[in-house]
């Protein structure tokens, strides 16, 4: 059976929505809703990967305290292996989520979930038929040594994928190390056009972007918000539309993406059909609030494919 591995961060997500813009001067504020509810690019997308029935682990780090704990507890509940969730002393991550019907900002802390390595990586591969990658930009030790990682990983014949996120910092290093040592990555638009800005290829649109960032080795794959998605894979662009349907919030809706066109991926399915899964999983997503409350079924998948 395919066991996939997801690396990266986790943490929980105290999501807000209603009149979600801070005005500061005392001003109190009245909201339509609040959830605490599993967050984190990894934990979501683990999450999405287990509710479509992969056999999928997750590598991260939390902390001893009450939001360490309940982050266990939902992945645990998700059917996610925990196993290789270490628990530190240092406080675990959290992330407040201001959401908008179509945008949101994102407050964090990363606390815990920086301190991931190489090594923790490495170790829970053992037996992996693929690592995913999330969240590049918050867990440093693990981004830096991410070249020698995914040479490693290629090396016992494991596949991998990458979805950065964005770079808080803007600046996008790293990465272009990483290209050609990836199957797949999985940016946003805004995500690719940034890194392939940033790696001088000059791309103002979504698809010269993706086949520029295609151009140094992976397979990109992005997620392209209420258009879909679009795949690129060497001067070819193939594209996928979203489904029309009342959004609840986006919070967490790339990585269930993710989680779709990897399930789809590593079951042999073509591009085009994997692409197709990925739009429809994403969509599917923002049914409910967070970024779990809403992913879908392999049957609710195929039932609108």
């Amino acid at each position: 059976m395919t066991r996939v591995v997801v690396a990266g961060d986790a943490n929980l997500d105290l999501v807000l929505r209603g009149d979600v813009v801070p005005r500061f001067g005392q001003a109190e504020q009245l909201l339509d809703g609040a959830d605490l509810v599993l967050g984190s690019s990894a934990g979501i997308c683990a999450a999405g990967l287990a509710r479509l029935g992969m056999d999928t682990a997750l590598v991260a780090r939390v902390g001893s305290d009450v939001f360490g704990d309940r982050t266990r507890e939902l992945l645990d509940e998700a059917g996610v292996d925990t196993q290789a969730v270490r628990v530190v002393d240092e406080a675990t991550g959290v992330s407040v989520i201001l959401s908008a019907p179509e945008d949101r900002a994102i407050l964090t802390l990363t606390g815990a979930l920086a301190g991931v390595t190489a090594d923790e990586v490495l170790t829970a591969a053992e037996g992996a038929t693929h690592v995913h990658f999330a969240s590049y930009f918050l867990v440093p030790a693990l981004a830096q040594a991410l070249p020698a990682v995914l040479t490693s990983l290629r090396e016992r014949g494991i596949t991998t994928s990458l979805d950065t996120n964005w770079d808080p910092a803007e600046q996008w290093e790293g990465v272009a190390e990483c290209l050609p040592l990836v199957e797949l990555l999985l940016p946003n638009a805004a995500e690719a056009i940034a890194l392939a800005s940033a790696l001088g290829e000059g791309a103002s649109d979504v698809e010269s972007a993706a086949k520029a960032l295609a151009s140094h080795g992976p397979t990109v794959i992005v997620k392209d918000g209420a258009a879909g998605g679009l795949a690129a894979i060497g001067d070819r662009v193939l594209r996928a539309p979203g489904l029309s349907l009342e959004v609840v919030d986006t919070t967490g809706a790339g990585d269930s993406f993710d989680a779709g066109f990897l399930a789809a991926w590593l079951e042999g399915r073509e591009l085009a059909e994997a692409l197709r899964w990925a739009a429809v999983a994403g969509s599917l997503s923002t049914r409910g609030s967070g970024g779990t409350g809403g992913q879908p079924t392999r049957a609710e998948i195929e039932a609108h494919i």
